[in-house]
This record gives C-alpha cells, structure tokens and sequence, in this order.
C-alpha cells in the first residue's frame, strides 16, 4: 500500500526552547512518501480501505516530538474513513463493504475500572491510532471492530474525517465543560474542532463568544457564519463573562485569558494532548478562587463517537473542509501550523 510515513520526530535544538514556540516553521518534508506491505487484520479487526483521513493537530505535536511515538517508522492519522475490505472470523458487528469511521482510541485494556465505567479514554493500556497503532496516511489500515463506528449517509467521506477527532473531541469538551441553554460559551481558537463544536453548542441553543489569534479574520468570519454572538482576539474582553470556556489552542496564554473573564462557579475545559508552552503563571485569588475550575480533555472514549456521530447528522453539521491528495500531506500539514487551513484539512487517498 502506499502510504505517508514519518521516520522520526524533527530534532530541534530544534527540541529544547524551541519546542515550546509557535512562530517557527515546520520542518519542509517531516512525512516521507513510501510503500508498504498491506496490513492483515487478526481475528476480531477489520482491514479498512480508506479513502479519506482528517489532518489534526495532534500529528503536528508527534512531528515536533512533545508526543512521541514508540515506534518508527509510523504512519499518522487518526480522523480515517473508509470501507471494510476484509473481516476476522470472530467479527460480527461489521461486513465487507460496510462504511466505517476510526478515531483517536485505537484500543484499551477492557477490565479495569475505566474501562468498565466507560471511560477507555483513561486506561492505562490506552493506545492511540496513528501513535501507538499505523493510522490513516495510508490506504488501508486495521482496527478491533469494537473502535470502528458506522458513519451516517448524510456525509461524504470527506465531511465525515474531522467528525471522528475535531467533532468527537469538541463533543466531549463540551460535555465537560457543563455548558447549559441560555449560557454563555466561550471558544478560545476557532480551527477544525471549534468550528464544529460551535454547531452543536448553537443547536443546545447556548449563546457563543469567540477569541482567535489577532488577524485571524477568515476564522472570525467563519464564526460568525455558523452563529458566534459575538468574536474577537485573544485578550480582548467580551460583552458579558463567560459561564463556561473552552479553549482549543496550543499555547498556555488562552487559559489565563479564559479564566479573567470566567464567572464564578465557571468552567474551562483544556482540549489539547500536549501544550507548546505553558500556562502562565496564575494567581489564586485573581483567576481560580470563586470555585472556578480547570478541567483537562483528555483522549476521547467510544460512547463519545457512538453519541456524537448521530446528533451530528441530526444537526445536521457540515464540516467546512480542505481537501489534499494524500502526498500533498506536508503541505496540508504546513498550512495547519500556520494557522492557514480553512476549516478541517481532509487527506484523499489513491486507488
């Protein structure tokens, strides 16, 4: 099969301080173009073809080594869409030529009290598609039946990629930022998740403020477009204070800005694996007393998928996407650093 391969993550002196900073490029090639032998599922996965794969932010994080992968070479990728190809004997749930989606959660242990409470998300034995397990930078790739999810007629292959990280992940954000109707819902980095989120917090029928970057004004536009009250920077205040936040970006600055203009008793939820530099400084009294929280995302669990994937096509949401031939990944992935990808970049795989 073919595939986009990463051998190695970037080696900066390039890891070090500069790891920590936003303003530098990406390195020009980090994926190589390769050919593989094809993956042969065991008894309870399924071989998948696929045919389009999300671009996230997390393959830019194993690039750039603050999420490394176990193992070399790895194939990234974990938003894939495809057809199941071939099947396992003991698999019942799907059928050769069924439309699956993969997400995030490759796989968990299945025993221990995470596991059973349904939050795999916090296994231990946690692994991740496309880090511990190849993922979708490829034309096929396998998975437990038991992490595959039926994806709705209602989408594309290419609208349903970003459903399964940047939908999934911003469905389960929400759920843990508490965010009620009527309440005032503020998103920090309008990329491929919020601009999901944003839909579904509007059909919960919450009102929305959103902050970018300065300058960002496709993405504020954008936000506006999908029903954001009111948008702006960064730093700038809003309105009226939040009652619950949540932030999508990969630097530390936005939580300290979240929590300023939070309520007391407020919420803001961290979507983000790892972050490039840290969270300033906070001062107790100023930013944390009044009962406000600080509540990590971490991972997605399957009922996350089997929850969101329906009430995204009752919305219904439309992801705006941008689509890349596979060997194009470097630039689609440059374009994600940049701050430049309008909506979801989506990866389409060759024959």
């Amino acid at each position: 099969m073919k595939a986009m391969i990463l051998n190695e993550f970037c080696e900066i002196a390039e890891r070090g301080a500069a790891a920590k900073r936003t303003d530098l490029p990406l390195k020009q090639e980090p994926l190589e173009w390769t050919v593989m032998p094809d993956p042969i599922p065991n008894s309870t996965q399924i071989l998948v073809k696929v045919s389009a794969c999300g671009v996230c932010h997390t393959e830019l994080d194993e690039i750039e080594g603050r999420l490394i992968p176990p193992n070399f070479p790895i194939v990234l990728g974990h938003e894939i869409v495809g057809r199941v190809e071939a099947a396992g004997s003991d698999v019942t749930r799907f059928k050769v030529g069924d439309r699956v989606g993969i997400a995030w959660i490759y796989s968990s242990c299945g025993t221990c009290e995470f596991c059973l409470r349904g939050d795999e998300n916090l296994c231990d034995q946690f692994q991740a598609t496309g880090l511990h397990a190849h993922g979708g930078y490829a034309q096929y790739t396998v998975i437990s039946e038991d992490f595959a999810y039926p994806i709705p007629e209602r989408f594309s292959d290419s609208q349903a990629a970003p459903l399964l990280c940047a939908g999934v992940i911003g469905y389960r954000a929400l759920r843990l930022s508490r965010i009620k109707p009527e309440q005032v819902l503020g998103l920090y980095g309008f990329g491929a998740s919020a601009h999901i989120a944003i839909q579904v917090a509007r059909f919960w029928n919450c009102r929305v403020f959103v902050f970018t970057r300065k300058g960002q004004r496709e993405h504020q536009d954008l936000a506006k477009e999908l029903g954001a009250e009111w948008v702006g920077a960064t730093g700038d205040a809003p309105p009226e204070l939040l009652d619950c936040a949540i932030d999508f970006t990969p630097v530390g600055e936005p939580v300290k800005e979240a929590l300023k203009v939070l309520k007391k008793g407020g919420r803001v939820a961290i979507n983000a694996i790892r972050k490039i530099n840290p969270i300033p400084e906070l001062d107790y009294a100023t930013y944390v007393w009044y009962e406000r929280e600080i509540k990590s995302v971490a991972n997605v669990a399957r009922r996350d998928a089997e929850e969101f994937l329906p009430l995204a096509a009752q919305i219904p949401i439309i992801p705006t996407v941008q689509e890349f031939e596979l060997e194009k990944a470097n630039e689609a992935l440059r374009l994600l650093k940049e701050g430049k990808m309008h909506g979801a970049g989506v990866l389409r795989m060759p024959d």
